[in-house]
C-alpha cells in the first residue's frame, strides 16, 4: 500500500512520513481563490489554509458589495437599502483592521461612488420613478437621504477618487461572471509567474521539495491506476518549453485566445455606444420640457444671462405683464420653486415695466410682491434672514417707501380687492399694506439679533441697521399721519414707541446738571442779598424740591432765568416729548386692548428709566394694569415684568426702599428672573424641555441690547432686603410670630452661617452678608465698606445714570437704619440715651436722628420718651429682659405641652379608663387643676406686660389660638418643641 501512494524511497523514510502525514490531518476551511496547486501523494488530505484578520474582514466586504451590485442590476430598491446596511455594519467590524491598514480600502470608496451615481440616476428618471411600486419608491427616499449623510464622512476620498478613478472604471464592467473569473484567474496567474520569479536559484530545489512531490525521486512507484507512468511525466515535463510552467496551477489555468478578446472588446464598444444614445435622448427630452433651460456644468460659474420673459416680438402692455406676474407667483410656495430664481424674474419684470413705462402703479404692485418673495426666501420662521437678502429686502422697502411719499395719486391698503385694483390710469389703487410690510421687516430685524452672537463684532455690525429702521419708521409714521386711519396710525406709534422707550437720554441730564448748577448759583446769589439786606443776619435753608419727573425746579428765589432755562430744557428733552405724545393719541384712539396696554408699559419703563418716581408710580397705579396682566399673551407679560424690574430699580434710586423691595420681590423670589425677563433660558434639572416650546422661548428672547443686568438686579434686591430686614430681626428677636419680609435674602444668610470658616467676601452675595452681620451689630462703617467698594462699584454701582447720587443714598440709608437696629438691640440696656451722642456715633445730623427716634415712639417700636431740655431719650423698662423673655418662652412651651398631652388622651378616651370617673385616672381632677392655675397665672403675666406698654405675644387672642401659632412658630424655625 505504501508504494501505491508514496514515491520511491527507503522504507523508513516512507513509515516516518505516512505516520507524520497520519497525525496532521485536520478538517480545512472553505477559501475563495486558491493561488498555488501543488499536486502530491497525499491529495485526499485537504490542507488548512490561514489567512489574515484583513483577508477575512475585505473578503466579507467583497462579498456584500457583490451582493449590493447584484440588486442594482434588477433595479431592487428595498433590496439595496438593506445591503448597504450591512454594508455599513460590515464597515464598523473591520475599522481595526482599516486602522491599522491606514484608512478605508479603495474598493469600497468605488463601491459607494457606484452606489450614489445609481440612486442620482434612478432619482432623476422622474418616469421611472413613477413605474416603482410603493416599497421601492418610498425605500428610493430613504436610501437617498442615508447615503447624503453617510457619504458625508468620505467626502474627501470620493472626490479624489472621481478626480482619479481606478483603470478600468470608465469602462462597463462584462456582463456574466465568466468573465469576470477569467479576468481574475489572469490576474492570478501572473501573480504566481512573479512571485516563481522572484525566488533565487538555490532555494529552488527547496521550495520544490516542501510544496512539490513530484519529479525524478517521486512518480516511478505510482500505481498504473492513478497516476500516469514515469516515461508519461518525463515525457510531458520534457514537452514543456523552457521558462515555462514553475508547477501544475499555472498548466491547467485557463487561457484566454485572441477570439474571445475581440468579443470582449465588442462587448465593451457597443455597451458605450448605447450609453452615449440614451444620454443624447434624455438631453432632447430634457429641452422639451423645460423649453430654453440649460443645465449648469461645473467649474468656475460663468455670467448668468438674464432670463427672457417675453417672445421676441411681443408688444408690451399691462394685461402682458400682469399674466407674466401672475404666472411667476402662481409657482410661489410650491415644491421645487428656485425662490432666489423667482426674485430675480420678478426684478426684471419691473425693469421690463419701467423701460416700457407702465406706470408707478404697476411698480409698486410688482414691488411689494418682490419684498413678499423675500420675506418667504427662508421657509423656517424659526431662523434669521440671510445678510443678502436682508440688504435686497431694505432697499426694496426704501424704494416702495420714496414712491409712496412722493405721489400722493396712489392709493395701497390691505382692503383694496384685486378686482378694483387700477394700475393703468391715474389715481393709482394697489392691493398692499406697507405697514404690515414694515412690521415684517422689523420681526425679521428682531430675528437676526437673536441669531448673532451678543458678544461679538458681527452683533454690533448689525445693530447698525437699527438707525435704518427707524428711519423708516420715522418716515411711515409721516406717511399714514397724512393719510392712515388712526387704527394704522395707532400700530405705527406703537412701533416707534418700542424703539424708543428702552433707551436713556444722557443728553438730557448733561443739559439738566448744567441746570441744576445754574439754579444753585442763582440762590446763593439771592441769598446773600437778603443777608445784606438783614444787617449780616444769616438763615441758611437746604431745600431742594424735587419735581414729578425728578428734575430739580428753581425755587421761588432763584429767579426767572433759572426757570426760563427749566422750561427751555423741558423743550428741548426729545425722547419725554415724543413718548408723551405717541403714548397720548393711544389712550385716546386705539380700540384694541394689546396695543393700549404695550403703550401703558412703555410709557412707565421710560418714565422709570429717566427717575421720574413719582409720574411712572402714578400712571402703573391708575391703569390697574396688575389685576388684568395674567389674561395678556407672553410678550406684553414679558414686558410687564421689564416695568416692574424698572420701576424698582427707579424707586431704589428715588430712596423709597421699601417700594423697590417690594416691585422687586415677585421677580426675585422664585430665581428665575432670566426667564421671566426673557433674557435666556433656564436649564432645569430632571425636567425634558419640548424641543417645540423651546423654540417658541427662544422666539421670544429680547436682544442682548435690551437686556437688564441681572447683578444689579439681584443687588439692589438684596440691599434692600438688608435695610427692611435688620431693622425688623432686631426689633423681633423673641417673637415666635416674626415673619420673613424676604426668604431669599435669609436664604443668604442661612448658608453663610453653615459655613464653617467665613473668610474675605468675594462675589456680590458675600458682600451683602457680610454688610448684614455688621449692621446687626450697629457698626455703620463696616457695613457701608462692605457695600461701597471698589469690586462693588465696579460690578454694580456705577451702572447707574447718576452713581455718585445712588452711593450717597445707600450711605445715608446704611446709616438711619444702623441707628434704628442699634436702639432696637441695646435698648434694654441704656436708661437714657443722649442726642448728640448718637449722631456723632452715626455722623447724621441732630434733627435727623431726633425725627427717626421720633417715628419709632410713634410707631411703638421704642418704649421711650423725650426729655428736651437735656436732649436725651429716655427708654422705659417695659420690656422684659432676657431672661424674662427665655422663662416666659419655656412657660409657653409647657403649656403647649400639657394641651397635647390632653388632646391625645381625648382621642383615646373610648379604648382607656383615664376619665372614666371624675377624679381618677393619670390626670384627674388634681392635675386639671394644677393646669388651670397654670393658665390662670400665664394670662396673669400677660396682662402685666400688657399694662407696661409692650404687651405678650398672646395679649390680643384667646389661648387656643396663641398656642396654635406657637407651634407652627416652632415648626418654623427647625426644632422640635418636645
Amino acid at each position: 500500500m505504501s508504494s501505491r501512494f508514496f514515491a520511491t524511497g527507503s522504507d523508513s523514510e516512507s513509515e516516518s512520513s505516512s505516520e507524520s502525514e497520519e497525525q496532521t490531518v485536520v478538517q480545512a476551511k472553505s477559501t475563495v481563490t486558491t493561488k498555488v496547486f501543488a499536486f502530491s501523494d497525499d491529495e485526499e488530505e485537504t490542507k488548512r489554509v490561514v489567512r489574515s484578520a484583513k483577508d477575512k474582514r475585505f473578503e466579507e466586504l467583497q462579498n456584500v458589495i457583490k451582493q449590493l451590485r447584484n440588486h442594482k442590476k434588477i433595479k431592487d430598491i428595498s433590496k439595496v437599502l438593506e445591503t448597504f446596511e450591512d454594508l455599513t455594519k460590515a464597515l464598523q467590524k473591520s475599522q481595526k483592521v482599516i486602522e491599522k491598514e491606514g484608512g478605508v480600502p479603495r474598493f469600497y470608496i468605488r463601491a459607494l461612488v457606484e452606489l450614489e451615481d445609481f440612486i442620482n440616476e434612478t432619482w432623476e428618471d422622474r418616469e421611472g420613478r413613477k413605474k416603482l411600486n410603493k416599497v421601492n419608491s418610498k425605500a428610493l427616499t430613504t436610501m437617498r437621504q442615508k447615503l447624503r449623510k453617510y457619504n458625508r464622512d468620505f467626502e474627501a476620498k470620493i472626490a479624489s477618487y472621481r478626480e482619479n478613478p481606478d483603470v478600468g472604471d470608465e469602462q462597463e464592467a462584462p456582463e456574466d461572471d465568466r468573465d469576470k473569473s477569467d479576468s481574475e484567474s489572469d490576474d492570478d496567474d501572473e501573480a504566481v509567474q512573479k512571485k516563481k520569479s522572484a525566488v533565487p536559484a538555490d532555494a529552488a530545489p527547496d521550495m520544490k521539495s516542501q510544496f512539490l512531490k513530484g519529479g525524478d525521486s517521486e512518480g516511478s512507484d505510482d500505481s498504473d491506476l492513478d497516476w500516469p507512468s514515469d516515461s508519461d511525466s518525463e515525457s510531458s515535463d520534457s514537452s514543456e518549453p523552457e521558462g515555462g510552467y514553475t508547477n501544475m496551477a499555472a498548466k491547467f489555468l485557463k487561457k484566454t485566445t485572441a477570439a474571445e478578446e475581440a468579443a470582449k472588446a465588442a462587448r465593451k464598444q457597443e455597451k458605450k455606444e448605447r450609453k452615449a444614445r440614451e444620454q443624447r435622448r434624455e438631453e432632447e427630452e430634457r429641452e422639451l420640457e423645460e423649453g430654453e433651460w440649460t443645465e449648469v456644468q461645473r467649474g468656475a460659474p460663468m455670467a448668468m444671462e438674464k432670463p427672457k420673459m417675453f417672445a421676441k416680438g411681443t408688444e408690451i402692455n399691462h394685461a402682458v405683464v400682469l399674466k407674466k406676474l401672475n404666472e411667476i407667483l402662481a409657482a410661489r410656495g410650491k415644491k421645487g420653486t428656485d425662490r432666489s430664481e423667482q426674485i430675480m424674474l420678478l426684478g426684471e419684470l419691473r425693469r421690463i415695466s419701467e423701460e416700457n413705462n407702465l406706470g408707478l402703479g404697476m411698480t409698486v404692485k410688482i414691488l411689494f410682491n418682490i419684498v413678499a418673495s423675500i420675506f418667504d426666501y427662508n421657509p423656517n420662521i424659526a431662523t434669521c434672514m440671510k445678510d443678502e437678502m436682508w440688504a435686497k429686502c431694505i432697499t426694496y422697502i426704501t424704494e416702495t417707501m420714496d414712491i409712496l411719499i412722493d405721489n400722493t395719486n396712489i392709493f395701497v391698503g390691505a382692503n383694496v380687492l384685486e378686482e378694483s385694483e387700477a394700475i393703468e390710469a391715474e389715481p393709482f389703487r394697489v392691493r398692499g399694506c406697507i405697514l404690515s410690510v414694515m412690521e415684517r421687516a422689523d420681526e425679521e430685524f428682531i430675528k437676526m439679533l437673536q441669531a448673532c452672537d451678543a458678544h461679538s463684532t458681527e452683533y454690533v455690525e448689525r445693530l447698525k441697521d437699527e438707525k435704518k429702521i427707524e428711519v423708516l419708521v420715522v418716515r411711515l409714521q409721516k406717511y399714514l399721519e397724512e393719510r392712515g386711519t388712526s387704527q394704522e396710525i395707532c400700530r405705527v406709534y406703537l412701533r416707534r414707541i418700542e424703539h424708543v422707550y428702552y433707551k436713556y437720554d444722557y443728553e438730557h441730564y448733561k443739559t439738566a446738571d448744567l441746570i441744576r448748577k445754574t439754579v444753585e448759583q442763582k440762590e446763593e446769589e439771592a441769598k446773600d442779598g437778603e443777608v445784606e439786606a438783614k444787617d449780616g443776619k444769616v438763615e441758611r435753608k437746604d431745600e431742594e424740591v424735587e419735581g414729578k419727573d425728578g428734575e430739580v425746579t428753581p425755587q421761588e428765589k432763584g429767579g426767572e432765568e433759572a426757570k426760563d432755562m427749566v422750561e427751555e430744557q423741558k423743550q428741548k428733552e426729545k425722547t419725554a416729548v415724543i413718548m408723551d405724545k405717541l403714548c397720548k393719541y393711544i389712550y385716546a384712539k386705539d380700540t384694541t386692548d394689546r396695543i393700549r396696554t404695550r403703550a401703558i408699559l412703555c410709557h412707565i419703563y421710560h418714565h422709570a428709566l429717566h427717575g421720574r418716581w413719582y409720574e411712572a408710580r402714578d400712571l402703573m397705579l391708575m391703569s390697574h394694569l396688575q389685576d388684568t396682566i395674567q389674561h395678556s399673551d407672553v410678550p406684553t407679560q414679558i414686558l410687564y415684568n421689564r416695568t416692574m424690574v424698572q420701576l424698582g430699580l427707579c424707586a431704589f434710586r428715588y430712596g423709597n426702599i421699601k417700594d423697590a423691595h417690594n416691585a422687586l420681590l415677585d421677580i426675585q423670589s422664585g430665581g428665575r428672573a432670566k426667564e421671566l425677563l426673557a433674557q435666556g433660558l433656564l436649564m432645569q434639572r430632571n425636567v425634558e424641555r419640548d424641543p417645540e416650546r423651546e423654540k417658541i422661548e427662544k422666539r421670544r428672547q429680547m436682544p442682548f441690547h435690551m437686556h437688564i443686568n441681572l447683578e444689579l438686579l439681584e443687588c439692589v434686591y438684596l440691599v434692600s432686603a438688608m435695610l427692611l430686614e435688620i431693622p425688623y430681626m432686631a426689633a423681633h428677636e423673641f417673637d415666635a410670630r416674626r415673619r420673613m419680609i424676604s426668604k431669599s435674602f435669609h436664604h443668604q444668610l442661612r448658608v453663610s452661617e453653615r459655613q464653617p470658616l467665613v473668610g474675605p467676601p468675594e462675589s456680590m452675595r458675600e458682600h451683602v452678608v457680610a454688610a448684614s452681620k455688621a449692621m446687626k451689630i450697629g457698626d455703620w462703617r463696616a457695613c457701608r465698606d462692605f457695600i461701597i467698594n471698589e469690586k462693588m462699584n465696579g460690578k454694580v454701582w456705577d451702572l447707574f445714570p447718576e452713581a455718585e447720587k445712588v452711593r450717597d443714598l445707600i450711605s445715608r440709608k446704611i446709616q438711619e437704619e444702623s441707628l434704628r437696629t442699634y436702639l432696637f438691640t441695646y435698648s434694654a440696656i441704656y436708661d437714657s440715651l443722649c442726642l448728640v451722642t448718637l449722631a456723632e456715633m452715626f455722623e447724621l445730623d441732630g434733627p435727623v436722628v431726633h425725627s427717626i427716634i421720633s417715628k419709632m415712639i410713634i410707631n411703638e417700636e421704642l418704649a421711650a420718651s423725650w426729655d428736651e431740655p437735656t436732649q436725651t431719650v429716655v427708654m422705659h423698662r417695659s420690656e422684659p429682659t432676657r431672661l424674662q423673655n427665655l422663662a416666659l418662652q419655656l412657660s409657653d412651651k409647657l403649656a403647649n405641652l400639657v394641651d397635647n398631652n390632653e388632646r391625645i388622651l381625648e382621642v383615646k378616651q373610648g379604648t382607656s379608663a383615664f376619665y372614666t370617673r371624675q377624679g381618677e385616672g393619670r390626670f384627674g381632677r388634681q392635675g386639671k387643676e394644677r393646669h388651670h392655675q397654670g393658665k390662670e397665672r400665664h394670662q396673669g403675666q400677660s396682662g402685666y406686660h400688657q399694662q407696661q406698654g409692650r404687651g405678650y405675644q398672646g395679649q390680643r387672642r384667646d389661648r387656643g389660638d396663641r398656642d396654635r401659632d406657637h407651634n407652627k412658630g416652632y415648626q418654623n424655625k427647625g426644632y422640635n418643641r418636645w
